[in-house]
Formats: structure tokens, sequence, C-alpha cells
């Protein structure tokens, strides 16, 4: 299935990326793909390491007659987000992405593609093991956890990269140029609830809300996206104000970098009401259709006959969680003031779970602005907190500050205009990228972000486009070319 992707071109770069995505990487289970990039190294001959961290190092020397050219560092990260669909059978600890052409575009059979960030690393890959390309001395660095966390980048110590010029290769969208990014930081709330039995002639039925979008949750966050999470809690709370509706259990959503796109709930009600709550669901789900038509058309509301469950959540914490999940900003919080259509604050719902007594929320909240992206958080916790939670606000980390005036941004910029025949945006976006946290160490490294069309990334609907990866391979190649020289003592 994959041996058709080794036809496309550049084949170097896509025979490394089938050969990546053969190796399970999810965040924070990174030992398979480390192995994997150290042995990689150590075959070419090459000066390999692996930090206390578990990124991994690999280094060439200048190819011949481009010795006095500056040193610099290509990086990507080597995990991948992992979600799929839910009638999706697939083990992402076991198994490889199961990849396909459709026309001009890199799919995977119903998980996420691994395009993010695996095309920036076979394409590190592809210049490492190339005896044919011309290239100054090279400090490949492959960072681990970079969806979850961002600890890779956060544990790379100083000292270990001699480079003047980091070129991330983690960036979607072919015809801009990425100089600045926000940054993060997660918001946890856990608790406990009394349990109730259920009453002794209750229906139950399973609520699923299915087939939104989704899609990354700093990319895509202003795109008016819905979140099943948000969904889902509307209908509970509107089914228990209706209908007298009780909740058995939630599992809303997953990953925090993801666009919640699926989200269920074991429910029960009186036999009495079991009819109007059918009723009043599918009135409910219709108006949810004609709201989210344009943007997730593919959403299902589905109400199916379900066992009843051993317990149900106490009416009065019910109600509680209910309205503080309905509190909590998701999306947009602020637009930037200083930069046209960059969104600065926003936060992701991403996971809403109770079961046996016990619950979790979590967020990703992103900003550029430091401040402000704790101010949010902050609001956040205070809405939880209202209802006795237990809130942790950790794992945050720093925005990339623009620097366009850098060499490397204007040396990059006016070779795209060459290339293209037309200008290249420079600009800022709402991802967390590496950059600003490895400046803490690198302070001086002129940083710039580029890469080729990636669609869907963090859901099952991520693909990469082929003529693109082409674009953006002539680009780096040239680029690698044009890399200054030494300046002399």
């Amino acid at each position: 299935m994959n041996n058709e992707i080794l036809t496309l071109e550049p084949r170097a770069m896509w025979t490394h990326f089938v050969d990546l995505n053969a190796v399970p990487r999810p965040s924070k289970k990174e030992e398979k793909v480390i192995a994997f990039l150290q042995d990689f190294g150590n075959r070419l001959g090459l000066e390999t390491l692996v930090d206390d961290t578990g990124n991994v190092i690999i280094k060439k020397p200048a190819s011949p007659g481009m010795e006095d050219r500056v040193t610099i560092v290509i990086q990507g990260h080597m995990d991948m987000v992992h979600q799929k669909n839910a009638d999706t059978d697939f083990d992402f600890d076991k198994q490889g992405i199961e990849m396909f052409i459709d026309g001009d575009w890199v799919k995977a059979r119903g998980t996420t593609l691994g395009a993010d960030n695996g095309i920036g690393v076979a394409s590190a890959m592809a210049i490492l093991a190339s005896d044919d390309i011309a290239h100054p001395a090279i400090e490949a660095l492959f960072t681990v956890d970079e969806e979850t966390g961002m600890t890779g980048a956060m544990g790379l110590k100083g000292g270990l990269l001699s480079g003047e010029i980091l070129l991330n290769l983690d960036t979607e969208d072919d015809n801009e140029i990425t100089i600045g990014c926000a940054g993060g930081v997660d918001v946890t709330v856990s608790g406990s609830y009394r349990q109730e039995s259920p009453g002794r002639g209750d229906q139950a039925f399973l609520l699923s809300v299915k087939g939104l979008t989704g899609g990354h949750s700093g990319m895509d966050i202003h795109r008016g996206r819905g979140n099943a999470n948000k969904l889902i809690n509307r209908l509970l709370f509107l089914s228990g104000e209706h209908s007298g509706m009780r909740i058995g259990s939630i599992d809303a959503g997953g990953l925090r970098n993801a666009i919640p796109r699926e989200s269920f709930a074991t429910v029960t009600v009186e036999a009495s009401q079991a009819a109007a709550f059918q009723g009043f669901v599918s009135e409910q789900a219709a108006i949810l259709k004609s709201e989210y038509a344009t943007t997730d058309p593919g959403l299902e509301i589905l109400l199916e006959p379900a066992e009843l469950p051993a317990s149900v959540l106490s009416a009065d914490f019910q109600g509680k969680l209910l309205r503080a999940v309905w509190a909590c900003p998701n999306g947009i919080f602020r637009m930037s003031p200083d930069v046209e259509d960059l969104v600065q604050t926003s936060n992701n719902l991403a996971r809403v779970l109770a079961r046996d007594g016990k619950y979790q929320v979590m967020c990703l909240t992103r900003g550029s602005v430091d401040t402000e992206k704790m101010d949010l958080a902050r609001a956040i916790r205070c809405t939880f907190e209202l209802i006795g939670a237990d809130v942790n606000v950790s794992g945050a980390y720093p925005g990339w500050a623009p620097r366009p005036d850098a060499p490397i941004v204007k040396l990059m910029s006016a070779l795209y205009e060459e290339m293209f025949s037309e200008k290249a945006p420079v600009l800022a976006c709402h991802a967390g990228l590496e950059c600003g946290i490895l400046g803490r160490n690198y302070p001086d490294m002129q940083m710039i972000s580029f890469g080729p069309n990636i669609r869907g990334a963090h859901s099952p609907d991520e693909k990469v486009q082929i003529s693109s990866v082409q674009k953006y391979w002539g680009f780096l190649m040239e680029t690698l070319k044009r890399i200054p020289r030494k300046q002399l003592p």
C-alpha cells in the first residue's frame, strides 16, 4: 500500500517518510523512533548523539566546496499526534501508518498521517544520507514530545549545537515564511463527585457527537469549527432541564492540541420521559447541524439504546459540571491588535471525562502575549474552582518573538520571490513551534520556519500535498546553496 508513495518526487525524501511512518512514534513514547534515528545516523557513519531528554542530533560535514559556509541546524520533531476515527481498527503503538495517494495528496486510512512533522524529519534524513546535495555543515536536530508539552526543546541544553542558523521544517503552508509563534500552557481540572443509583425503571441511551472536522487547535482555531465537547455539553445541559436526563458517564474529546471531533455520554431518563427526551435531542440535533452546516457538514448526533449504568452523577454535581464546562472559554479569546488576522490568545477545551466518581477536564491555552495567555488560564481555573475542582496550570512554554530583520529572513524572502515570482508573507502563527524555547539556550541563533501544504493536521483527515512538497523541497535545496559564508575574524 505504501509502495506507491515511493514513486513520488523527490524520491529520497518520500522514501525516508515511508520508513519513518513504519515506526510507531506517539508523543512521550518515542523510544522506537529514537532508536530508529540513532541507528540511521550510525549507519551513515555520522556523529550521532542522544541527549538526556531523548533528542537526537546528527552532524554532517559540509559538502565539497561548501566548507566556508555558516553551519546550520535543520530541526523537526519526531513525535506525531495519534488520532483515528472511532470505527478505524488501528493500534498506534504497534502499527505503521497506512498511506495512499488521492490525486495530488497523500493521506492515511482512518488515522493521522504524521506529515506533521514527518515531512520535516524525512527531509533532514534525505539531506544527511545524500551524496549529491550541496549543503553547508549540518546539525540535524530531532526533538521529542513537541506535540504534548515541547519537553524535548525545553530539555535541550546549551552548547550541544554550534549552528548560527536554524531551519525549522514544521509549518503547513508553502507560501508562508514563519518567524514567530504562540506559547502555550496546560490547564488540568480534576476532582471527585458523589454517585447515585439510577431509577429502577429508567431507560439508558448512548449520546454521540461525531463527524466534526476537528483540526489543529492552534492553526485551525480561528475557522469556527465545532468543538464536540461543547456541543455534547449543550445537549446534556438542555436535556437535563427538559427531560430530567441524568448522566452515567462522559467520555468526550481527546488530545489537548486537537479540536475535539467526537464525544460520547451514557445517560438515563425515566421511562415516561424517554419519548420526549428522544424527540428533544432530535430537535436540538437539527439546530446544531444547521448552525455548523458550513464548517462541519459531516456532523452526526446519534442517540442509541444502551445498558443501564450502575450509577449516575448526583443531580447537584451534574448541574455544576455542565455549567462550568458551558462557561469555560473555547476558541478565540482575542485577535492581535498589531498583526492582521493573527489570533493572539485562544483556548481549546480538549477533554471532558466523568466516570466512576472521578472527573477531569483538560485545556490547552495558547497566546503570543504571555501575560494574556496566563490571564485566560486563570479565568479557566477560577471557573472550575467555583465547583470545588482541583486545577493545575502547568507546562507553560514561551512564544517565539519575531526578528524580521534577521539576515536569514531577508535571504529566504528574496529567494522565494526570485523562485516563485511572488512575495511570501512573512508572519507569525498561532501554533506552538519549538523555536522560542530553543532560543532560550541559543539566543543568538537566527531562526525561520517553513514547510509544504499540510491540511487537517491532528485529525484523521490529515493530508500533505504532493506538488507542494516538490515546491518546498526545491526551496529548501536552493536555500542550502545560498547559506552565507562565515565571517572572517
